[in-house]
This record gives C-alpha cells, structure tokens and sequence, in this order.
C-alpha cells in the first residue's frame, strides 16, 4: 500500500509549484492519527527531511526550505500539500511523502522536481 503524490515537474527559478499527496483509505482507517511528512532526494545522497506535519497540525521545517514551503494536511480528504514558493536550482529532486503512527511508515513512490536556473 502507498502513497499517492502528485505535483511534481519542470519549473524555472523563482517559481512555484504545488506538490499533493493522497493516502488510501486503508491507511487512515487502520493507523490513524498519522504524522505525515515531506522528504527530498537527489543521486547519490541520502533522503532529508524537508517538511513535516503533525495529526495535530503542529509543522516544521528544514532551514533549508523556512519561509518559502508550506505543508498542509486536510484529514477528511486524507491529502497533505506542500506549497514550495521561490524555487531555486538546490531544490531540484524527487520529493516523497511519508505517513507514520509509531514505528510503522508508508511511502509513496516519489514525484520529480526539476527547477531550471
């Protein structure tokens, strides 16, 4: 069972994109409450937290990516957001979503961000 994202393309710096995650209504229904996240990576180097959002709605963010990403959630559509504004060549990679209760995580299959300088 995984995630669903959505959002992801070619975007030129400065820009603006809109990445969306879906979680199957088996997932909610079993593990809920969930705390659900936003990871990034590129060749070569490890997968790193770039956003994250408590069942609660409590957020937080990497350094790398405050003021200029929001993330989001709507549990009665089982869908967070991440709203990345000011785009810039070191945001470039696939971005994943990630759902967890405890020890127990749920991945989706990653969409691709590529922002042209």
């Amino acid at each position: 069972v995984q995630l669903v994202e959505s959002g992801g393309g070619l975007v030129q710096a400065g820009g603006s994109l809109r990445l969306s995650c879906v979680a199957p209504r088996t997932i909610f229904s079993v593990y809920s409450p969930l705390d659900m996240a936003w990871y990034r990576q590129t060749p070569g180097k490890q997968r790193d937290l770039v956003a994250t959002i408590t069942s609660d709605g409590i957020t937080n963010y990497a350094d790398s990516v405050k003021g200029r990403f929001t993330i989001s959630r709507n549990n009665s559509r089982k869908t967070i957001w991440l709203q990345m504004n000011s785009l810039n060549s070191d945001d470039t990679a696939v971005y994943y979503c990630n759902a967890k209760q405890g020890l127990t995580a749920f991945w989706g299959q990653g969409t691709q961000v590529t922002v042209s300088s």
